[in-house]
């Protein structure tokens, strides 16, 4: 019905009308005032986090001539980042405020990006989930670029360079798959799929260009290398905004494409995707056992964990059936939100010891921080922890269920080879405690933090370990979303 139909987009008509208010009263206001800027932002992403909640009740509509998918799915996923951008920007403030950035710019591309991520999140058409991606990758440059001096500058041309290429490897992909079924509808494209009215050469030279373009906005491995150079060049508050709640919108573009779209391709994708798993895990835990520092540690990091998250996604459909696919592609979803949480927390840790003249990147401005502030070492141990897989947190129990798909899945030897890295991984996770804990303060700076930043570090690493602790209705969640997801 149309009422449904401008009903299911009316968040992302509101957070347009906001991004256009904050953008007319900057201009209206006097220059340098962010202040404003940063509570109406907070506002509006609030008030999407609650919105977009309270629609996660199973509704599911296609409208816009399937341009637009409404579903809980897309809801789980947009008030997750949301939520994340709201944490990000509390985090951020004293940082943008010490360098002269907590300035409308900052915070209007912040609002963009979160649009690009609803239209790529809801996308259920070629050109819109296309239009999304660039919306955010636009966002996310000019984002890295906004400190002007030459190491974000560099940071940012990389980025763009990179991320240009990677857009033309999925646009190019994409258009062997209108060629060869005659549309750009994803339902339209499963069912010739399914039906097998296509070309076969070309399906699978378009998938293996659609995959090499996810793979790049994913930063995996072998398309890694703008994610250590950005993450450090990148001033910190960027770095946490492009490192954790687009990780949410690539997800859902993961699914959107190749489950969604190119399910009956499945063993073709499948295998690309355990390559990309198998080197991400062994580049991301041994490139970072080098590293000194702390944000550089963290990209490769993230890239032995995005190889994780794909493991699940490896294991939906095996022999030609999907009966596990609910399971694995649950305890995917399971890990990305479990790995967004603690990103946060740990990316937070950076902006939090950071003070004006003064970047806390490197691993030795952690030494001695349970001298400086006990409760900051405790949460960061908690976060540490659950980055490297040990109980009782919740990356635990987000590792395990990856686990427990792979080896449904029968494919035992990746599991082995997950946990080996993941062993790996953890000894520069226990170098960072260790500092924390055993070794002298380099820096005697007091830590005053706000107390609303002070409670929210805190609930963060609470989160960490009491889902940790209780994991069963996150997994529930999970479970039921990709449930739904699939049976429509």
């Amino acid at each position: 019905m149309p009422t449904l139909d401008y009903f299911s987009v009316l968040p992302e008509a509101f957070l347009l009308i906001s991004i256009c208010f904050l953008l007319l009263m900057s201009a209206l206001r006097a220059r340098g005032d962010g202040e404003f800027s940063y509570r109406w932002s907070l506002i509006v992403l609030f008030a999407l986090t609650v919105w977009f909640s309270l629609q996660c009740d199973g509704t599911v509509q296609r409208t816009f001539y399937g341009m637009f998918v409404y579903d809980p799915f897309a809801n789980l996923l947009k008030a997750g980042c949301a939520l994340a951008l709201f944490v990000t920007l509390v985090y951020s403030r004293a940082y943008l405020a010490a360098r002269q950035l907590l300035r409308a710019d900052f915070f209007a591309l912040v609002l963009l990006s979160m649009l690009g991520q609803c239209v790529m999140i809801s996308g259920g058409h070629f050109l819109s989930l296309y239009l999304g991606l660039e919306l955010l990758a636009l966002s996310s440059y000019a984002l890295v670029a906004l400190r002007r001096d030459a190491v974000s500058t560099e940071a940012a041309m990389k980025y763009f360079v990179l991320g240009a290429l990677a857009s033309g490897f999925l646009l190019y992909g994409m258009s062997m798959f209108y060629g060869a079924t005659g549309s750009l509808d994803l339902n339209v494209v499963v069912k010739a799929l399914s039906l097998d009215q296509a070309n076969g050469t070309i399906l699978v030279l378009g998938i293996v260009f659609v995959v090499a373009g996810l793979a790049f906005k994913l930063g995996v491995a072998p398309f890694h290398m703008w994610v250590p150079d950005v993450y450090q060049g990148a001033p910190s508050a960027m770095t946490l905004v492009i490192a954790s709640a687009p990780k949410l919108a690539g997800f859902a573009l993961l699914m959107r494409l190749l489950v969604d779209g190119f399910l009956p391709l499945a063993v073709s994708w499948q295998q690309m995707l355990i390559v990309l798993a198998v080197l991400s895990l062994v580049v991301g835990n041994i490139a970072a056992i080098a590293q000194t520092n702390f944000k550089r540690m963290l990209a490769y990091s993230t890239i032995a964990h995005m190889g994780f998250m794909l493991l699940g996604m490896t294991s939906g459909v095996v022999q030609g059936s999907t009966h596990l696919a609910v399971g694995a592609y649950g305890a995917s979803l399971f890990y990305v939100l479990t790995y967004v949480l603690t990103t946060l927390g740990s990316f937070g840790l950076v902006l939090l010891l950071s003070r004006n003249g003064f970047e806390a990147e490197e691993i030795a401005d952690l030494k001695g921080l349970n001298q400086r502030n006990p409760w900051f070492a405790f949460v960061s141990l908690v976060l540490m922890l659950s980055l490297a897989g040990i109980p009782p947190t919740l990356g635990f129990y987000s590792k395990l269920a990856i686990l427990q798909a792979v080896v449904d899945a029968h494919m035992v030897w990746l599991a082995v080879l997950a946990v080996l890295t993941s062993v790996v991984g953890a000894f520069y996770y226990l170098r960072i405690i260790k500092s924390m804990y055993f070794d002298a303060p380099e820096d005697t700076h007091p830590l005053t933090p706000s107390f609303g930043v002070f409670s929210l570090f805190g609930l963060n690493g609470i989160l960490v370990l009491g889902l940790g602790l209780f994991p069963a209705d996150l997994i529930d969640l999970c479970t039921n979303t990709m449930r739904q997801f699939l049976a429509n």
